[in-house]
């Protein structure tokens, strides 16, 4: 329990993040869109960072459905946590949102209008997860935190999609109509493509393995 609890907190204070600074930055930002990426970018990356830092040695911070199934099919999360953990992932970002939501004194129940379809998206969130799992998979463990923050941080900019890359975020982001949101219907695209991603880091990363021990 003290595990799940871990999770579910830590996703839902990243989406309150996530959510609530793209509600501060659009209002700042004064219809500067680029202005207002970059203030939810740099507070995500400072939020993913620390987070992922306090509550790591407790769950793994995985905060990701994509992350724990990658890592329940390497064993290295067991595969009777990985339902309860996706849960209490899912839970906590649906909450986060709503926490966001209630701090800017909008309506908590809502559903995003902001499609985010089409084969660029798909490919975007493909190549955001891929990277993120390839980062987690391969990340000298002292340094997890910091190189996923550096890389989401990254892919805000270099990605169409703006790098969800998390099924659970994608989820949360569906009840907020506001400048992080995505529409319910978008949504199944987005975790398909982010599916794949994880699991085509999955499979280089055998494939660098592979090569680095015969290297040597």
């Amino acid at each position: 329990m003290k595990r799940l609890l871990a999770e579910g907190l830590g996703t839902l204070l990243l989406l309150a993040v996530v959510v609530g600074s793209g509600i501060m930055g659009e209002r700042l930002a004064g219809g500067n869109v680029a202005l207002a990426l970059l203030a939810n970018t740099l507070a995500t990356v400072g939020g993913l960072y620390v987070l992922i830092e306090v509550f790591g040695p407790i769950s793994g911070a995985q905060f990701n459905p994509a992350v724990s199934l990658v890592l329940a099919a390497r064993g290295q999360l067991r595969w009777a946590e990985f339902a309860p953990y996706v849960l209490a992932q899912l839970l906590g970002a649906m909450l986060g949102a709503w926490l966001a939501h209630a701090m800017f004194d909008l309506p908590v129940l809502e559903f995003s209008t902001k499609l985010r379809t089409g084969p660029g998206q798909w490919i975007a969130e493909s190549v955001a997860t891929f990277g993120l799992l390839l980062v987690i998979l391969r990340a000298p463990q002292q340094r997890v935190a910091a190189m996923v923050a550096a890389y989401i941080g990254a892919a805000y900019w270099f990605t169409a999609s703006t790098s969800f890359a998390n099924p659970a975020a994608a989820f949360g982001r569906m009840f907020s109509d506001t400048f992080a949101g995505i529409s319910p219907g978008s949504v199944p695209g987005f975790a398909a493509a982010e599916i794949l991603g994880a699991g085509l880091a999955v499979l280089v990363n055998q494939l660098l393995t592979v090569r680095s021990r015969e290297s040597t």
